[in-house]
């Protein structure tokens, strides 16, 4: 009786929270079960805390132990449906994930095996739903180390046939090579444990790229990774480095603005931007400290009684001075991203103004005014014609269209007025530098990059535009100059980065894959150590296919605390060599339970 009303109770409990949390979201609470269980529904959409141990996919439950809440009194007397209702919601600051006894883990294991079980028709269980897979953290109490206890169900159809069940146990971390499995010994035991004759092996690795190329300091951690997986089949040893017949995908997450960068010129100017646009959200504007240089007023002065002497006739540099670049101190980086990326000799009017007035320069709100109230003068008396490109919208490019004819409108330089002219004119001209970036590389075309470039959209969504395509450009310069990629691998991953950027927001947390040949990136992991390695042992097929799973890795594969954290640092110091990297060991064994 007691046992057939803990496996209804357990039911009804797990039943309720999918209802309740719906497939695809998380409860904002884990969900007391009993007096020391945590359950809470982890949705597909997150990432899921078992994803290293199990590759299947959708929403799973995680049980771990409770951390401790006064309040909390058991349901277990208080009646089946009661139970559910009035179960209590624990608070939502509970400290890092708490882990079950491995003891307490399989009890659960079981009843949810019994809940599952089609043929337990005595319990009176009518509307048997099939459930999620159920996994519960443990505290490696045991003499195999488990961490993880896994069930999920075998479906034929909506009826379920059967669970996998997985145990994963945990070592280290250690340096100490004898520790490691051995890979025949690995297959045997899976042979007989599984009564296979046959079995397949599947290799997977994963490589820190930028640690090794960082070396060279072209850009070193800067918040952000470049790694590459790799997987292949037929593995013959532990640790293997993997052959260049394999599947690999290069992981890319970069954030913007390392000061080493060849364009850390540009990310600075975008940041004068966006102070400007917050400003236009805020009413505050944030202006740099003047600097030490020439005022931006003293600038825009000179730049206008240059154009003056040229409209008078009497300029003896013949057209130098028009197409003046703007340089910029970046550190002598590598010649071939310099010359991919130099400043554009094409500036118009307005935006060699925007390069006298950014950043550092103009420190005030007055004295942006006093910079266009003298060129709304020039441009009204005629002393200047200058020129600028077609297509250019901002509003000072009409003003200075108007003064072609001798008619301009009244400007009042008033309230925001100044500022959004400011910010107008930068993003005119950054949006260009963008462009010839990715059209001077052949990496796009003008079609594809009229979603970055549209000024249909307000101000504000213009500017987030355009910090979208400065990080797609230091992601293809870091690509260029860490790993010295061509057009055939740069092309492919400007499409991937401007499809993910045509959907989302900007991300710089975001990981960009790119499917790549190993060879391509081989020099630099070849003498390395993975961060991951993983061999994956299988047998049987569909259904009835079962795998055992032996990896290590640099980072620890479980983020609750186990009883043998004590001894996982015993032997760091081996040889107390550097070069030696410690490992964790971490194997997954799966057994099947089948109800037909």
């Amino acid at each position: 009786g007691m046992l057939r009303g803990k496996v209804v109770y357990l039911n009804v409990f797990l039943s309720f929270r999918i209802r309740e949390d719906g497939k695809d979201s998380i409860p904002e609470h884990p969900y007391l079960y009993e007096t020391d269980v945590e359950i809470s529904l982890v949705g597909s959409s997150c990432k899921s805390p078992v994803e290293r141990f199990w590759n299947g996919n959708g929403a799973v439950y995680i049980l771990q132990k409770a951390t401790h809440n006064e309040e909390s009194n058991s349901m277990e007397e208080s009646g089946t449906d009661g139970a559910v209702y009035a179960s209590e919601v624990l608070p939502k600051e509970s400290p890092g994930a708490l882990p079950l006894s491995v003891g307490r883990a399989k009890q659960l294991i079981s009843l949810y095996t019994m809940v599952q079980n089609p043929n337990m028709t005595y319990l009176g269980i009518s509307d048997l739903v099939v459930l999620p897979p159920l996994w519960a953290r443990c505290d490696a109490s045991d003499a195999q180390h488990t961490c993880w206890i896994g069930a999920e169900p075998l479906k034929a159809g909506n009826k379920v046939t059967g669970l996998n069940i997985y145990m994963v146990s945990c070592d280290g971390p250690t340096a100490d090579k004898t520790r490691f499995a051995n890979l025949e010994e690995l297959k045997m035991e899976h042979k007989i444990r599984h009564h296979s004759s046959v079995v397949t092996t599947r290799g997977f690795a994963r490589y820190e790229l930028i640690a090794a190329a960082a070396v060279e300091d072209t850009l070193a951690e800067s918040g952000g990774s470049i790694s590459v997986d790799i997987t292949w089949n037929g593995v013959e040893k532990i640790l293997e480095t993997p052959p260049l017949i394999s599947a690999a995908t290069l992981n890319i997450a970069l954030e913007s603005g390392d000061p080493r960068s060849p364009v850390f010129h540009l990310y600075q100017e975008l940041q004068f931007l966006l102070a400007l646009a917050e400003g236009l959200k805020t009413g505050v504007t944030e202006w740099p400290e003047p600097s030490e240089a020439e005022s931006a007023l003293k600038l825009v002065q000179e730049f206008l009684t240059d154009l003056k002497k040229k409209l008078d006739g009497d300029c003896i540099f013949g057209n130098k001075n028009e197409t003046e670049k703007i340089k910029c101190d970046t550190a002598a980086v590598d010649s071939c991203i310099k010359s991919i990326f130099a400043e554009r000799g094409d500036l118009d009017f307005t935006e060699q103004l925007w390069c006298k007035m950014k950043s550092k320069c103009v420190s005030s709100y007055q004295e942006l005014i006093d910079c266009f109230t003298l060129v709304i003068k020039s441009l009204e008396c005629g002393e200047i014609q200058p020129w600028i490109h077609q297509g250019s919208s901002s509003f000072l490019s009409q003003l200075i269209q108007q003064s072609y004819h001798g008619k301009m409108e009244d400007v009042s330089l008033s309230d925001i007025t100044p500022i959004q002219m400011l910010l107008e004119l930068g993003l005119e001209k950054m949006k260009k530098d963008y462009v010839s970036f990715f059209i001077g590389q052949e990496l796009a075309t003008v079609n594809y990059l009229d979603y970055f470039i549209s000024t249909a959209v307000d101000l504000q969504e213009q500017v987030h535009h355009v910090q979208k395509l400065h990080h797609m450009l230091e992601i293809m310069v870091s690509c260029t100059g860490l790993l010295q990629f061509r057009h055939e691998n740069l092309f492919p991953l400007t499409q991937i980065c401007m499809k993910y950027y045509k959907e989302n927001p900007l991300n710089e947390k975001h990981v960009f894959q790119l499917p790549i040949r190993p060879a391509l990136v081989k020099k630099f992991y070849q003498n390395d150590n993975p961060e991951v390695w993983k061999v994956e042992i299988s047998s049987g097929h569909g259904q009835k296919e079962v795998k055992t799973t032996w990896q290590v890795s640099t980072n620890a594969p479980v983020e609750h605390g186990t009883s043998n954290n004590s001894g996982f640092l015993c032997d760091s110091t081996v040889n107390g060599s550097s070069e030696e990297r410690l490992y964790f060991i971490a194997m997954t064994q799966c057994s099947q339970v089948h109800f037909t």
